[in-house]
């Protein structure tokens, strides 16, 4: 069994995200969450042959059998790949968990993604840009403005902060390797499942409210980090932030997503939310901070520094606790 010290979870963690921030998401071999997701959809498929005949309450208890045997064959894997290296040598114990945790954790992909509609923008390619923004959001992106492009991309890159990297580190802490690739498998399942629609209510119930319950307490480490890092950056406000949270965050449907929303929206003195579309049927959100000024492209560079901020303060963070941990 594989038994590693505090100093060294720190370091491995330390590891990995560097490992990320210089390599992001690797091409070969095949990447975790890719194999999650099949296996996901293989499950699904076998649990939800008799489709409509099934009850709700049926559907919920094959949900609940999803989650769980996801979630189980993600940790024991994991754990299992990690006790094989470190059986052959310490070392190589050390470089397979520093890479799984860093495939758990996306910092350099979210940055790139978020570029990529950024720029086509400051070029007025608004057709490139809707598609670009259409790979990061689920919501109608055909017909979207410069303005709402723009707050799309600045409303994922604040709320993946939490999902796509606070929570996976504060879990890899919390019990390595395994531990973060359970977390990325459970917000694999919110994503491929966890809807509220016709399909997926019942059957993603579980998912859904997991994924909640495990992003509760990264939400908050990651809301009261993006004032701090306001509070370091010229331009942003960390009071303003910190009020932007008290009284929007609230107000958003998802108990986790309106913490680093209205963080960023108060910060940087724009308004977040407002009507989206999904599949031509519009959807309002609540508004997150004060329309100081209008969105512009550049918000979306302003939210990738301050996702790096983020990163580069828990890097910190844990380099220190690491070398300072005997």
């Amino acid at each position: 069994m594989i038994f590693y010290s505090m100093q060294e979870i720190l370091l491995l963690c330390a590891a990995a995200i560097v490992i990320d921030l210089l390599i992001g998401d690797p091409k070969w071999p095949t990447h975790p969450v890719i194999w999650i997701g099949r296996f996901i959809r293989l499950l699904e498929g076998r649990l939800r042959r008799e489709g409509a005949r099934m009850s709700p309450r049926s559907l919920k208890w094959r949900g609940i059998g999803l989650t769980s045997a996801t979630l189980a064959a993600s940790y024991c894997v994991l754990w299992l790949l990690a006790a094989i290296a470190d059986a052959i040598h310490p070392w190589a114990g050390y470089a397979v968990s520093a890479w799984f945790i860093s495939t758990t954790i996306a910092v350099k992909g979210l940055k790139d993604a978020a570029m990529l509609v950024y720029k086509p923008l400051v070029e007025g390619r608004l057709t490139e840009a809707r598609k670009y923004t259409g790979y990061i959001v689920g919501r109608d992106t055909h017909d979207l403005s410069e303005k709402e492009a723009v707050r799309a991309t600045v409303e994922t890159v604040a709320e993946n902060t939490v999902d796509a990297f606070v929570s996976p580190i504060v879990f890899a802490l919390l019990g390595g390797a395994p531990l973060a690739m359970l977390y990325r498998a459970a917000n694999t399942l919110d994503s491929m499942v966890g809807y509220r629609n016709e399909t997926y209510l019942h059957f993603g119930w579980c998912s859904a409210r997991l994924d909640d319950a495990l992003n509760y307490i990264p939400a908050r480490i990651t809301g009261m980090l993006m004032i701090f890092a306001a509070w370091l950056t010229p331009g942003l406000s960390a009071g303003r932030s910190w009020q932007a949270v008290r009284t929007f965050a609230a107000l958003h449907p998802s108990p986790n997503s309106g913490i680093p929303e209205s963080a960023f929206a108060g910060a940087a003195g724009v308004q977040l939310g407002g009507e989206n579309r999904y599949f031509g049927v519009a959807s309002e959100r609540a508004r997150m901070g004060w329309p100081i000024r209008e969105l512009e492209s550049q918000d979306i560079r302003r939210a990738a520094k301050m996702l790096y901020s983020v990163c580069l303060l828990i890097l910190t963070g844990v380099l220190v606790a690491g070398l300072w941990v005997s």
